[in-house]
This record gives C-alpha cells, structure tokens and sequence, in this order.
C-alpha cells in the first residue's frame, strides 16, 4: 500500500481505490467518493499522520472501472423498463382490440 501524506488530501479529490486509516485496516474513505471538509477535519482531530491505499488520486475527469459498470447497469436497467412499458402498451392495445371485437 502507498502512503498518502495527510498534506495531499485536499476537498474534493477522489480515489481508484478504497484508502484506509494508518493502521491500514479502517477505511477511511471508498473509491470514487469525493473527500469533503469534514473527512479533512477529522484527520486533524484524530492526528492522523498518513493514509494508505493501493489506489492513486484521480484526475477531475476521470472515471474508475466501478462507475463505468455501475453506469452501464443504470441504462441496461432504464432499457429493460422500456421494454417492458411498451410491451404493457401493446398488450392494453390488444386487450382493447378483441373488446372491441366482442362488441
């Protein structure tokens, strides 16, 4: 694991990786999750002198892995929804036909 000087956590950096306290069992923070003004307060309450992580810091812009599949799951999800509102649609459409056909 790499350590991480407590001067290199500014607000709202992300990690590729999960980054756990200097007894490098307690995570601190999870991949992808911004780091916000409180987790920088509490590292100075606590003396916390470093953190490690497998992990880098990720550019703005840049996406991990995770979110890449979390995404793809939302849309394969939002489509299958389609799918099934428009099949709802077309059987309402043929209930309605042979009602009509009945008549």
């Amino acid at each position: 694991m790499e350590k991480i000087e407590i001067s290199r956590i500014k607000p709202g950096i992300r990690f590729s990786q999960p980054v756990f306290f200097d007894d490098g069992k307690n995570m601190f923070i999870e991949s992808g999750i911004s780091v916000k003004p409180y987790h920088l307060a509490a590292l100075t309450k606590w003396h916390i002198p470093f953190l490690l992580s497998n992990g880098h810091i990720l550019a703005e812009n840049e996406t991990i892995q995770e979110e890449i599949e979390e995404l793809s799951e939302i849309l394969d999800e939002i489509e299958s929804a389609q799918e099934l509102d428009e099949s709802a649609e077309l059987i309402q459409e043929l209930d309605s036909t042979e009602e009509l056909e009945e008549l």
